[in-house]
């Protein structure tokens, strides 16, 4: 299993640390009083990781250059962030290069815009680097609140749901949503009936 928290902290467990949990549960990660731990996702042992920040900063680095730990440990900087940044996405990428190519980073921001980014444009870096840039954030695109790594291929035929934090949503197909290389702010996929509102979460069905 591999962690990240918002603060950029990565960790990797063997999900045999698991195998017996207690009723109470187990201590799966030691958290430090200023962050959270967000994402927590299964890897293959050999596959890169990408993380996102809400800056429009992303670092892809190899899954090999954490170490197992144990359970009661915090991780290790998988990402330097700048001051007042956050991690907002965590993905994983199989390293089979005939399915990289449908791989895409979905970045979708604070103020409605958003845009696909083929991986191809992000190399491959080591591990506590502050990586590079993946959406150019100005005051009319807001921030990046949510960033996933998608394939394009099985999202051809699925729908964007975006929610606000005030209650407004929208469903829109995933393919309606343009390509564009890294330093892009993207298109407008949401206009917001209610003043100072931004986006809250997105999924898909």
């Amino acid at each position: 299993l591999f962690f990240a928290t918002e603060k950029g902290l990565v960790k990797k467990v063997k999900l045999e640390a698991f195998a017996n949990v207690r009723r109470s549960g187990l201590i799966a990660i030691k958290i430090k009083t200023d962050d959270k731990l967000i994402w927590v996702k299964p890897t293959g042992g050999s596959d890169n990781l990408l993380l996102v920040t809400s800056g429009g900063q992303a670092i892809r680095f190899k899954e090999a250059d954490v170490r197992d730990m144990g359970r009661g440990a915090s991780g290790v900087k998988g990402v330097r962030l700048k001051k007042d940044d956050v991690v907002v996405g965590m993905g994983i990428i199989k390293t089979d290069k005939d399915k990289l190519k449908n791989y895409q980073t979905l970045s979708i921001m604070a103020n409605g815009f958003g845009k696909r980014t083929a991986l191809g444009f992000y190399k491959v870096q080591g591990r506590g680097g502050s990586g590079i840039k993946t959406a150019k954030v100005t005051p009319k695109t807001g921030r990046l609140t949510n960033a996933f790594v998608v394939n394009s291929e099985s999202m051809a035929d699925k729908d964007l749901i975006i929610i606000s934090e005030k209650g407004q949503v929208i469903r829109l197909p995933f393919k309606t949503v343009n390509q564009s290389g890294r330093d892009t702010q993207g298109v407008r996929l949401m206009r917001f009936k209610e003043e100072n509102d931004r986006v809250a979460c997105v999924t898909w069905v």
